[in-house]
């Protein structure tokens, strides 16, 4: 009697299908409460009149970020459960939370002068390198791999 690797490892690649698909569906429900809340937040941003006021409106856009995230990542796990290539999708989750932090950036955040300059210059050489690598993905020819 022969022992088949693959049909021995199809259970376990059949279960791990249904668990992205199942984490899939947890972010959808993660997206539609924090739509709901961002909904709940802007009403009571606007009730109070404080829909001119800098930090009430970065962090609505920091809720916005967040829920844009979360659709990267359920695009992410979608594709990976239909087998396309996710590296594009990935980058640009990066990119998006990368640019989230960008923008709520805060001096009061950081203890001294030299701990805010080398957090601002990591965040902006990220954003760079996320940048020039999600152009490169569009550009760059890899013999082997699919087209994304």
């Amino acid at each position: 009697m022969a022992f088949d690797l693959d049909e021995a490892a199809d259970p376990a690649a059949r279960t791990m299908e249904w668990l992205v698909l199942g984490a899939a569906y947890f972010l959808l429900l993660l997206f539609l409460i924090g739509v709901f809340d961002l909904f709940v937040s802007l009403f009571r941003l606007l009730v109070a009149g404080n829909f001119t006021d800098p930090v009430e409106v970065v962090g609505l856009l920091d809720s916005v970020l967040l829920l844009l995230i979360i659709v990267e990542v359920h695009r992410t796990l979608v594709a990976h459960a239909r087998g396309k290539p996710v590296l594009r999708i990935v980058v640009s989750a990066a990119i998006i939370a990368v640019a989230r932090r960008a923008i709520s950036f805060r001096l009061e955040d950081y203890g001294s002068g030299e701990e805010t300059v080398l957090a601002a210059l990591s965040i902006s050489l990220l954003v760079l390198a996320l940048t020039v690598g999600y152009f490169l993905l569009d550009r760059v020819s890899v013999p082997g791999r699919p087209e994304l």
